[in-house]
């Protein structure tokens, strides 16, 4: 088995270099990742620009191939496709921090899996809670190697991946879970540049509920979240209702 490795928070963190060696148990192994942190630039494939890619000693995963770009967690994946071989697995993370709910709008990890599944390969996100006192990868990377091989074994629906959160401390056990309303709430922090100019940040605050059954639920009670995702957006519920509302145009 070929497996392709990214994330967005960019190739010397220790997230992916953990993922990256654990897959090793499951076959052939190459790494492509941001040459920078690319944390919540979503989906975006760079066409405005031209992009390097680049064979990385230094970020530390040995005899494993190692790619950096200076582009998305997207480029990543479709630069590692075209350039290396198609994989039979794509695997993104394990990221810094949970991608629950509408995160996932957002979150360049997923995004990378979001790519590798238009693209017809299975692929999974791997978040993990760093609300802990201690960020244990190893622990989430050898979680995901067994979460890895069962999704070979069993294989994927077209157009559905796996997003998988891990909770900060060592899991209770795996929940299969829906997405739950956890979100950003926006706020704009504005000041001052030595000009007297201004400019601004937007930083936010998480938020959401914990209704039984979602990942949010799951993780805040020490379990792994397991949430299969479809690339079909499709209210498919108001199909009927929106067609009555254009028959009146």
């Amino acid at each position: 088995m070929r497996i392709l490795v990214s994330n967005d928070d960019g190739i010397f963190s220790p997230g992916i270099k953990a993922l990256g060696l654990a897959m090793r148990a499951l076959g052939e192994v190459y790494v492509v990742a941001p040459d920078v942190e690319q944390s919540a630039v979503g989906h975006g494939i760079t066409v405005r620009r031209p992009l390097r890619f680049k064979h990385t000693a230094s970020a530390g995963f040995g005899e494993v191939p190692a790619y950096r770009v200076d582009g998305t967690p997207a480029d990543c994946v479709v630069l590692g496709v075209h350039l290396l071989g198609r994989p039979d697995l794509v695997v993104s993370g394990i990221n810094i921090g949970v991608n629950l709910g509408l995160d996932l709008t957002h979150s360049g990890t997923v995004a990378a899996a979001l790519e590798g599944t238009s693209l017809g390969i299975p692929s999974i996100a791997f978040s993990l809670d760093t609300s802990g006192e201690e960020l244990n990868f190893a622990e989430a990377a050898a979680w995901a190697v067994r979460i890895a091989r069962l999704v070979m074994a069993k294989g994927l629906p077209k157009g559905v991946l796996l997003n998988v959160n891990f909770p900060p401390g060592p899991p209770k056990g795996v929940m299969v879970t829906r997405l739950s309303t956890h979100h950003w709430e926006d706020k704009v922090v504005e000041r001052l540049d030595p000009e007297g100019r201004p400019y601004y940040w937007i930083a936010g605050t998480p938020v959401g509920e914990e209704e039984e059954g979602t990942d949010l639920y799951a993780v805040r009670r020490g379990y792994i979240s397991i949430t299969p995702v479809s690339l079909d957006f499709t209210a498919g519920e108001l199909l009927a209702e929106v067609r009555r509302w254009v028959a009146e145009l």
